[in-house]
């Protein structure tokens, strides 16, 4: 097989299934784990706004003492992040550190981009949820990232409007659906909240609190299951209410939709910790009215929830400093006071469960001073996060959701059709990047 990229996966494949080790040999060798001596210059590239004020804590303390110097260098997000490591690694001039969406790490271990930092970092395992730790290890042995943020799903809604229409918060997706239905005839120009085919992470979000696993290993194959009946159950929910007519079918983060959630035109939100943020920008005008309960289920004996965003630190293969880099990552995303830095310069949620009830998430945000126990019941709803399961080509996943969808939310058209479209479309580009697909 010519391509490194399918190399490294069949080998993470056979890690998965067989419960092996195999991915020791791909990560760092027997000297990058030793102890570091003299000076070392570290490079990190990442989005995380106030970052170099949290790394120069670092840089004044343990760094200092260890002679370990990191230097931020700030980087775009997403896709565009992914394809800039992976061009520097071509040329073998990768930077040491990495900030990685925890979607991206299968891309960036498929192409031998990332070192395995299992040695360094392995006993930070107990201070994150399980589900989160299984995201930087893909199934395996290895350890390619230390969690730095993560983003639980939850359900945001207008505590006054709600009072006002006479609804209850729901507490199963029927009687969300119940709930939109309601709303519509009390006000028929007022809609619950809107389906966007323009986030793809909150839609793999919704899936995966429903059990979806995307992408899983079978043998030395991938097995791609985006239309499995888990994800067909939530395509055809929403593609009902939309088609039902009693939610919206526009876009998010649009001016429009600003207006409407300012104004009252959109009383709810299925969103993320992150909310608060962006609700305090698109609608100013409502603060102190919101309020955050725990996400529907699909069922009243479940307590789970899907996952929207998040990111994690990683080392690459080509640092020439790999233990020292490790040691970085691991204080900045365990360290107390490093995570209060990153939460009060970078407005992360951090991953570490001990820093989610510290200082720093004493208070609700300023936008939520309404609920108290903002944080405290962001902390319970974040150790209910389903697993995820990542694939090698999650990005051409998103882009053709972004098309099918769509289309399917414009046309009011069948949104399981438009699924397996998203299904098609994966499966073909993982066998024309040469990996191996079981069906």
């Amino acid at each position: 097989m010519p391509h490194t990229k399918r190399r490294r996966l069949v080998t993470i494949a056979v890690a998965v299934s067989l419960g092996a080790t195999a991915l020791a040999a791909c990560g760092s060798s027997d000297d990058d784990s030793k102890t570091e001596s003299g000076p070392v210059s570290l490079t990190y590239w990442t989005w995380t706004p106030g970052m170099d004020k949290v790394v120069d804590l670092w840089n004044k303390g343990p760094g200092k003492k260890d002679q370990i110097t990191v230097t931020v260098k700030k980087q775009a997000s997403g896709d565009t992040l992914v394809t800039k490591i992976l061009t520097a690694h071509k040329a073998k001039k990768a930077p040491d550190l990495v900030q990685a969406e925890y979607q991206a790490l299968p891309t960036l271990v498929s192409n031998d981009a990332l070192a395995d930092i299992s040695k360094e970092v392995g006993d930070a395992k107990s201070k994150f949820a399980d589900g989160v730790w299984q995201q930087t290890t893909l199934g395996t042995d290895a350890v390619y990232a230390v969690p730095q943020d993560i983003g639980p799903m939850m359900f945001y809604y207008r505590e006054d409007l709600f009072k006002k229409y006479g609804l209850k918060v729901p507490t199963t997706w029927e009687q969300f659906a119940e709930t939109a239905r309601a709303l519509k005839k009390k006000a028929p120009d007022t809609d619950l909240t809107t389906f966007s085919a323009a986030d793809s992470g909150q839609f793999a979000g919704l899936a995966q609190q429903a059990g979806a696993q995307w992408w899983t290993t079978s043998g030395d194959k991938w097995k791609v299951a985006i239309n499995d009946a888990a994800t067909q159950k939530v395509a055809k929910f929403w593609g009902g209410l939309v088609k039902e007519g009693v939610i919206d079918n526009q876009p998010m983060y649009t001016p429009a939709w600003n207006k409407a959630l300012d104004t009252g035109k959109q009383i709810a939100w299925v969103s993320a910790v992150w909310a608060p943020g962006t609700l305090s920008t698109a609608a100013p005008d409502t603060k102190g009215k919101w309020a955050m309960a725990p996400l529907p289920q699909w069922s009243l004996d479940q307590d789970v929830t899907g996952s929207w965003g998040g990111s994690s630190t990683a080392v690459t293969t080509d640092s020439q400093h790999q233990a020292a880099a490790a040691k970085f990552a691991a204080w900045l995303n365990t360290d107390g006071s490093a995570l209060s830095a990153l939460a009060k310069e970078g407005g992360i949620y951090p991953a570490s469960t001990s820093a989610q009830l510290s200082g720093a998430f004493t208070n609700p945000p300023a936008y939520f001073s309404n609920q108290p126990d903002f944080y405290t019941k962001v902390a319970d709803i974040a150790k209910t996060t389903a697993p995820s399961a990542w694939g090698p080509n999650v990005n051409v996943a998103y882009t053709s959701f972004k098309d099918a969808f769509g289309a399917a939310a414009k046309n009011k058209s069948d949104f399981v059709a438009a699924l397996n479209t998203m299904q098609d479309d994966t499966v073909a580009d993982m066998k024309k990047q040469g990996f191996g697909v079981s069906q």
